[in-house]
């Protein structure tokens, strides 16, 4: 059968967007030959700095004859509907259709179609120039004499030639004819622009894809990227050194070139006392260059490989001169960055915050800093870091994103923070966590294992994550601006991997506190500032007298003195000064240590959203989400290490002929109780009475739950959940014996309700483990 070979041919496309118009292209044109009955066996897209070319291998030659039946209006419609089912399907009259006879419905007419098919080669011309009119670039512009004509092409870079072949490979393929924008598709095509410059002819792929490399185009991106790797390996260990891989600048570098050539440069050894990582940034962010490195050490050396694009007759020494230009006048620069940076003390920075907005519903940066610093604090005790180096590094985590390197290279957010603390002589702990606090990013980022790292990302993390949950702003479908699952991973991340006993709920209300004594102090004090005025003004803060009232009912503080200082104005002209101050601040020291935050729905929605983030979690080790669900079911569930050891050993049991046959048996009980309760109208909770057991399997069913209560409360207490489910085991023989020998819905109404009570027992000993309502069979 036919191929198809395609090649669009213009001026350099950027690199980031040749992978993604290499897969467009094969995609819509692939597509519309399905669509159009044209089913192919293969397809392959390719992309270079200059073109874009697509072979798809095993187009029938022809379309197949379409053959429909359309159903119309039944017989004897109004005409309007007879006219519309002559219009859409092409028929002269109704005598060109067929009437199909149906005894229920009755009769109507049916439409035969029939469409011969049409050659692939003119399909082809139809739907290529439709493809390249409406290619889906990110970006596009118009050229020449021809861009202001309405209508004009609009492509990513000026498109110069078009190849469209056609034919099977034994015979000389067809040109497909068309044109786009006064571009007529031919065979002509061109190879590298300076060492290959002139036009040449192609007849199907394999052809064109040797007679592209004979005039110095590597058509395959995957090949170039060999290329660049192979040879840039090999420069590099014929000076004893080892090439500092990296995938993302090899993607865009061979995205640069169509004829890779991997040069070595070098720069002053000065510029050796910058940070590795800076060196590494200037060179890849300025020059696209890759850096090495001295095994010996693991420290870069003063070298650097470039790619050209060119076989240059001297060898390329001109060209590795001009990058060395470039390259020392960037260190250079960096250079200055990084010692004006090292002259300005962390802390000595930190006052500019105030004036930046990290959110506008959430404060400043100082602020959040500030709420970062106190819980971190809170934090620290609970994994093992130092409180006092915890605040230290809370107070400095982010003061680098002041600095002149990081501003030139955001990427070394926390990087150059740990440079810049080791360098005015802080805590080796303290510098880390500069660095580690926003790890892990990603799920194969590394987690930070220093006591006072974890402690200040946790803060940071969980701070970001009850900020925007407390401002409504939660990640909604797909999108997810401020990265807060990210963020629920990271806590997850850091807690599991760290073997950290943290009770989520404690840590989230503390953080939110922090808020509500904001909100309550600032309410305090406009109602104080009106109090103090006169009594008219106070009448003009019931909003806010109702706004704090409102927070005082949630945390169980007492209000009323205020309420009465503004519903009898006399009184306050009499209150000394200081008094009102000391008042406010009395009441807010009581609204603080109540016990509101046991009840905050803002932390069960955020544990439920974490709850979500484990089982996917969970779910990418391999666990079951379902036993995620049935963990989470139980009271009080927030110490995530915990859920997941216990998920773990519910898994096992499960697994077990045991857990398989309790799991069907506690099913059956709760399925019978839900339709009782639905028929009764109540739920048959309490104690069963031992005096109305009437048969052994009643009484061993009692007992046996009993025992399984005692004994997997024990090892629950203990942690031992392995130990629990075994206890559970124990449930199995009594509740298979009961379910065969024991009717449930006995005659006798005290009898019934007795037993199912006793169900009832069954489904509230196995929540001692876990809610096996909520496992899937």
């Amino acid at each position: 059968m036919p191929d198809l070979l395609l090649e669009l041919f213009s001026e350099e496309i950027p690199a980031r967007m040749q992978g993604k118009a290499a897969d467009d292209l094969k995609r819509l044109v692939t597509d519309r030959l399905v669509a159009e009955g044209l089913v192919y066996e293969g397809a392959k897209a390719f992309a270079t700095p200059r073109r874009l070319t697509l072979t798809v291998h095993g187009i029938p030659a022809r379309q197949p004859d379409l053959k429909d039946e359309r159903k119309g209006p039944k017989v004897g419609a109004p005409d309007a509907a007879v006219q519309g089912f002559l219009k859409a399907t092409g028929l002269a009259s109704l005598d060109e259709a067929k009437i199909q006879r149906d005894p229920k419905k009755g009769d109507f007419y049916v439409a035969l179609i029939e469409k011969p098919g049409r050659p692939a080669i003119e399909v082809l011309a139809e739907i290529l120039p439709v493809i390249v009119r409406t290619f889906p670039w990110p970006k596009s512009m118009r050229w020449g004499e021809r861009s202001a004509k309405p209508g004009a092409l609009q492509w990513v870079r000026p498109l110069h030639s078009i190849v469209a072949t056609f034919g099977i490979e034994t015979e000389e393929p067809d040109v497909v004819h068309f044109t786009v924008d006064g571009i007529e598709a031919g065979q002509t095509t061109r190879g590298h622009r300076f060492m290959a410059p002139d036009a040449f002819q192609v007849r199907r792929f394999e052809d064109y894809e040797a007679k592209l490399a004979a005039a110095k185009v590597v058509l395959d991106s995957a090949r170039r990227k060999d290329i660049i790797l192979a040879d840039a390996k090999t420069l590099a260990q014929a000076q004893n050194y080892e090439l500092v891989e990296d995938a993302g600048l090899l993607d865009e570098v061979s995205g640069l070139v169509e004829w890779p050539v991997p040069l070595m440069g070098s720069f002053d050894e000065d510029f050796l006392s910058i940070p590795d990582e800076v060196i590494r940034a200037t060179i890849r962010a300025n020059q696209k260059c890759f850096v090495v490195a001295d095994p010996a050490t693991g420290k870069l050396a003063n070298k650097f490989i470039l790619t050209a694009n060119i076989e240059a007759s001297d060898g390329g020494a001109a060209i590795t001169a001009g990058n060395e230009r470039v390259i020392r006048a960037r260190l250079s620069d960096a250079k200055f960055f990084y010692d004006t940076d090292l002259k300005t003390k962390l802390e000595d920075r930190l006052p500019k915050f105030d004036q930046i907005v990290f959110h506008e519903k959430l404060g400043t940066q100082a602020e959040r800093i500030a709420r970062i610093e106190r819980l971190a604090a809170e934090i620290a005790p609970l994994v093992g870091a130092d409180v006092e180096k915890t605040k230290r590094a809370a107070r400095l985590c982010k003061v680098d994103l002041l600095t002149e390197v990081v501003g030139e290279f955001p990427e070394l957010q926390g990087l150059m923070g740990k440079y810049y603390a080791l360098a005015q002589g802080e805590d080796a702990s303290v510098a880390a966590a500069c660095e580690e606090h926003y790890k892990p990013q990603g799920p194969n980022d590394r987690v930070p294992t220093d006591p006072v790292s974890i402690a200040v990302a946790l803060a940071d993390k969980l701070d970001t994550l009850v900020g925007f949950w407390a401002i409504d702003e939660k990640p909604t479908g797909s999108k997810d601006p401020y990265a807060l699952r990210r963020a629920a991973l990271g806590v997850i991340r850091l807690v599991l991997e760290n073997d950290l006993r943290i009770k989520l709920a404690d840590v989230v209300l503390v953080r939110r506190m922090f808020d509500l004594e904001i909100e309550e102090q600032s309410a305090y004090q406009r109602i104080l500032s009106a109090i103090k005025q006169d009594h008219e003004t106070a009448k003009e803060v019931y909003s806010d007298v109702a706004a704090v009232e409102k927070l005082s009912q949630e945390g169980g503080f007492r209000f009323d003195a205020f309420l009465e200082l503004v519903a009898h104005p006399e009184k306050v002209m009499n209150i000394p000064e200081g008094v009102a101050e000391k008042l406010a601040a009395a009441m807010a020291e009581r609204g603080m240590r109540g016990e509101r935050w046991h009840t905050s729905t803002l932390a069960d929605s955020l544990l439920s959203f974490f709850a979500d983030r484990l089982k996917v979690q969970l779910r990418e080790q391999g666990a079951r989400h379902d036993l995620v669900d049935a963990v989470f079911a139980l009271e009080g569930q927030d110490d995530i290490l915990m859920i997941v050891r216990r998920v773990e050993a519910l898994a096992a049991f499960l697994a077990t002929d045991d857990g398989k046959n309790l799991l069907a048996g506690t099913k059956r009980a709760a399925n019978i109780l839900r339709i009782e309760e639905k028929k009764d109208g109540r739920a048959f909770d309490g104690a069963p009475d031992a005096a109305l057991y009437a048969q052994d399997e009643e009484k061993a069913l009692a007992a046996a739950i009993d025992r399984a209560k005692a004994d997997a409360g024990a090892v629950v207490a203990k942690e031992d959940f392995a130990a629990a489910m075994s206890a559970m085991a124990g449930l199995r023989p009594a509740v298979d014996a009961f379910f065969d020998k024991v009717t449930v819905n006995a005659d006798d109404k005290a009898v019934r309700e007795n037993r199912l009570k006793l169900l009832n027992e069954i489904r509230a000993a196995t929540r001692a483990v876990a809610d096996f309502s909520k496992i899937q069979d």
